[in-house]
């Protein structure tokens, strides 16, 4: 297998494995290492891909941010949903909707209601603005996955 090959298999298992992970209700220490390390390599193998676009890299950090809120690192979670922010193509509400549910997530996990509501009303925002209904009904599926704070 050639580094190509590898870096275009290896993105894609790690990021699948990783959401079997995420779906998991009860996971091991070992498990929630596992989800983090598969992730963050998710990632890094996309960003070797020569055909690796912005969409893939909002896609890889919102995926790791989702994982960091999921093991309590909120600090982590916001720093990665930043760069999900960054990375994101502004004309692309789905994506930078996402961008902002990570990082209500993020705030969602440190306790910041303030910056959890301000987040969730760009990402609201951004979801009324996507054109396809499939992916339209999934940034909103994912929203309402955030709790509100008293």
């Amino acid at each position: 297998m050639d580094e190509s090959t590898a870096h275009r298999h290896f993105a894609t298992y790690c990021f699948n494995s990783t959401w079997d992970l995420i779906d998991q209700t009860d996971r091991s220490e070992t498990e929630s290492a596992q989800m983090l390390l598969r992730s963050a390599a998710s990632l890094w193998h996309w960003s070797e891909r020569d055909d690796c676009t912005p969409q893939n890299l909002s896609v890889g950090y919102w995926q790791l941010s989702r994982v960091l809120a999921l093991l309590g690192e909120a600090s982590l979670a916001a720093r990665i949903g930043r760069i999900c922010l960054d990375v994101s193509p502004a004309d692309d509400p789905f994506l930078v909707g996402f961008a902002y549910e990570a990082l209500a997530r993020a705030a969602l996990v440190a306790g910041d209601k303030i910056e959890m509501d301000r987040c969730l009303t760009e990402a609201t925002l951004r979801a009324g603005q996507v054109k396809d209904a499939d992916k339209r009904e999934s940034l909103e599926a994912d929203l309402a996955t955030i709790a509100p704070m008293p």
